[in-house]
């Protein structure tokens, strides 16, 4: 596809914002949409084109992409009123790139085929920091002659293109990503409040096991945000229990027994409950703090 042709962009929050401003940033002219108008007149002032509606997206552009954030809401967007699905041309593409159920993914291709409209679920990993930098891990499902005509398109987005098989493969992948982050999140809190109560200052356990086998990028990344009580948001508690939500129903579905992910999954409805669902994930570590009456903090 060339540059010559818009993009259509839906959804321009954490994640959406900066992923759009890299394809204008790379030549291509967007036409977005966001439920929120100030995100919509940010980007506008950055040089895309607003539309009053998905629809009018899907009409002015032959490759839609959206960045939603969940089920319910890309539902909503391609195949609700004034969606996607209203103004989309056969032979155009939606490419998803929410973090969603896979059943939902299967379901969008299924009702977008009947109108000869091709779709691609591309989840992402590396929160806020790496859609900045346009170094995400994007992984994608859908038919390999669709993904090689957009894998450039993609490339811009992200640091790492992978197509892992059909329609519903990107967001199976996502989920196991979401298993590995979420659990080594809470490890590394419960590791690093245990160094606390000891009495050994955990930023200094940190720098002492990042070069060992424990290192890892989780704990590159949030180790250091959990030391130092950084919480700005990244990536949003609330959207990780989205996502543990949806690996647990993907793995009910399969009979697949999860207990540790089922268990944290908990984690994060506790601290939802306590008001933290928009901090950053690294607090997970405060639910252990919580019970262990400390925080994990550097010394001064």
């Amino acid at each position: 596809m060339g540059k010559e042709e818009p993009i259509g962009f839906i959804g321009l929050g954490i994640m959406g914002k900066p992923m759009s401003r890299n394809l204008m940033k790379a030549g291509y002219s967007l036409i977005v949409y966001d439920v929120v108008g100030e995100a919509v007149e940010e980007i506008v002032t950055d040089g895309a084109q607003a539309a009053a509606s998905a629809k009018e997206v899907a009409e002015k552009t032959k490759t839609i992409i959206t960045m939603l954030p969940d089920g319910p809401d890309v539902e909503n967007v391609v195949l609700g009123q004034g969606g996607v699905i209203e103004g989309v041309a056969s032979g155009s593409t939606l490419i998803d790139m929410s973090s969603i159920s896979p059943l939902v993914s299967q379901k969008l291709a299924s009702a977008c085929a009947k109108k000869g409209v091709e779709v691609l679920d591309a989840p992402v990993s590396g929160g806020e920091p790496k859609a900045i930098d346009g170094t995400l891990a994007i992984m994608v499902g859908g038919k390999k002659a669709v993904f090689d005509e957009h894998v450039s398109l993609l490339n811009i987005m992200g640091g790492s293109v992978t197509l892992t098989g059909d329609v519903g493969a990107g967001n199976v992948t996502k989920l196991a990503n979401q298993i590995i982050v979420a659990l080594n999140i809470a490890a590394v809190g419960e590791a690093l409040v245990l160094a606390t109560k000891a009495g050994v200052d955990p930023a200094v356990v940190f720098d002492a096991i990042k070069g060992g086998l424990a290192g890892s990028t989780v704990l590159d990344a949030k180790g250091p945000m959990i030391t130092e009580g950084n919480f700005a948001p990244g990536f949003r508690i609330k959207l990780h229990e989205k996502d543990l939500r949806n690996t647990l129903l993907t793995a009910e579905s399969l009979k697949v027994p999860l207990p540790l992910t089922s268990v944290v999954q908990q984690m994060l409805v506790a601290l939802m409950n306590e008001g933290k669902g928009d901090l950053d994930h690294s607090a997970i570590a405060t639910f252990t703090e919580n019970l262990a009456g400390v925080k994990a903090r550097k010394k001064k």
